[in-house]
């Protein structure tokens, strides 16, 4: 799906609050941009055939051996890569991230098996799969696909690149854009068993990823500080302020979460914070099971949070006379 994800400011001006991207920007890019700024050299030759370079630091950031570990142009490559590399019947639990249908749906099904793909935490509303239940659907099904893009944005247990790695039968799926909150630079990495690896490398394009976008990755690794963790406990008082001016709000993990109105259509509350106050929230009713009253926003700061209540709330008041 090319259109229809959040993070679509680049449709409208004036946007000064942005709800509907689920990545916590509360870090500075101002170090990685003098680190590349440094490095203009890379520009003047290709980068390396595979990003061999980082992910050799990857692997020993996760003790794991680096054949385990694919360096993509983003997750929704990785995610791509697997669908195309194992051509099998695919569940896909609902509402979630759509690119899993899209990607399953652009190749043809070759083998008898089945994938299921789950997105934990997951988009959009927050949930988390706990270990039991994922030890459970490893067993059940041929391959089981794991997007953890949103590890670091919740306090809920997640199974470690170690414990997948030692799996047949686990793909899991990381996010530098999440982990930074670097989503111009399009990096993302797979970790799996060597014999999963092996079969998903037979269909990587050659410089993939961009001298930059490796050498900003290296430069991200080496400084923990960088790594973005939401504000759960502001994500959870915004909940409460949802709920209680009359919006459902599904239970939450992460520092998203899934709202509906009980009688306005998102769509019109969207444009409604877009014309009147420069908010931008997603309109999730193309998420599949959902309905054309659900939304979903991500908590900013206390100040904005409190302002998007009350604007919600003021809308609500002016539709309902």
């Amino acid at each position: 799906m090319i259109k229809g994800h959040g993070d679509d400011i680049y449709q409208y001006e004036g946007i000064v609050s942005d709800f509907s991207s689920n990545i916590c920007a509360t870090t500075s890019h101002q170090p990685v941009m003098r680190h590349l700024a440094s490095c203009q050299q890379l520009l003047s030759h290709y980068p390396e055939p595979e990003a061999w370079s980082l992910e050799a630091m990857l692997a020993a950031l996760h003790d794991v051996n680096e054949n385990c570990i694919i360096v993509t142009n983003g997750a929704t490559d990785a995610i791509y890569l697997i669908a195309e590399t194992f051509r099998y019947k695919s569940v896909i639990p609902a509402p979630t991230f759509s690119e899993y249908e899209d990607a399953y749906s652009s190749f043809e099904q070759k083998e008898d098996k089945t994938t299921l793909w789950l997105c934990n935490p997951n988009n959009p509303d927050g949930r988390i799969y706990d270990l039991a239940f994922i030890k459970r659907m490893e067993a059940a099904y041929d391959l089981l696909v794991i997007d953890q893009s949103y590890e670091h944005y919740t306090n809920g247990q997640m199974m470690s690149v170690r414990e997948g790695c030692e799996s047949k039968h686990i793909i899991q799926i990381h996010s530098f854009t999440k982990d930074y909150a670097v989503p111009g630079l399009r990096l993302g990495y797979i970790t799996a068993n060597e014999r999963l690896t092996a079969a998903i490398r037979s269909h990587l394009r050659p410089w993939s990823v961009s001298s930059l976008a490796i050498e900003a990755g290296k430069f991200l690794l080496r400084h923990d500080e960088f790594v973005c963790r939401p504000d759960l406990v502001e994500a959870q008082r915004l909940r409460q302020q949802l709920l209680a001016i009359g919006i459902d709000v599904m239970p939450t993990q992460t520092n998203f979460m899934l709202c509906r109105m009980k009688e306005h259509d998102a769509g019109a509350l969207k444009k409604y914070l877009v014309r009147h106050h420069g908010m931008l929230i997603r309109d999730a009713s193309n998420f599949h099971g959902l309905t054309p009253q659900h939304f979903r926003v991500a908590a900013q700061t206390p100040v904005e949070n409190d302002a998007l209540v009350a604007a919600i709330r003021n809308f609500i008041e002016s539709r309902n006379g």
